[in-house]
């Protein structure tokens, strides 16, 4: 099946909210196609809130990141691929990993940033919801 870019975002997007919702976080995605993260997520007494960006591949593709390294933000960056099967695939980074992990192409003097497959694709990283923890609420001190 093929799906219009589009489509195959919404799709990544909505998987990861799935996902985090059962963790027990409030997701809020953010606007489509503005610059910045795709999901504020927040725990059940909102003591503790997420930015997460999304990045979803129809295939198992290398993820563009652009010309600069500078846009790579948020506290998580999911990258959900194969969104057009059965069974999709979610990896689970920091920031600083992405940044670590980015292979720079250059061409026509044109410079950019990619995640190749096999950087992200990392027993490490598949399906490491843990890595973003439950959004139970926090524990207060007795009296």
């Amino acid at each position: 099946m093929t799906l219009d870019p589009q489509l195959t975002g919404n799709a990544g997007l909505y998987y990861t909210c799935y996902h985090l919702s059962l963790l027990g976080w409030n997701v809020m995605p953010t606007a489509r196609n503005a610059r910045g993260v795709d999901i504020i997520a927040y725990n059940q007494d909102a003591t503790r809130k997420l930015a997460i960006q999304v990045k979803a591949l129809s295939k198992r593709n290398p993820v563009p990141l652009g010309a600069s390294l500078d846009k790579v933000m948020g506290d998580f960056w999911v990258i959900v691929n194969k969104v057009t099967s059965a069974s999709p695939c979610a990896f689970i980074l920091a920031p600083d990993e992405v940044k670590a992990l980015a292979h720079r192409g250059v061409r026509d003097e044109r410079v950019s940033f990619w995640l190749q497959p096999t950087a992200y694709d990392q027993p490490s990283f598949k399906e490491q919801w843990r890595r973003i923890g439950r959004g139970e609420a926090s524990v207060s001190a007795a009296p």
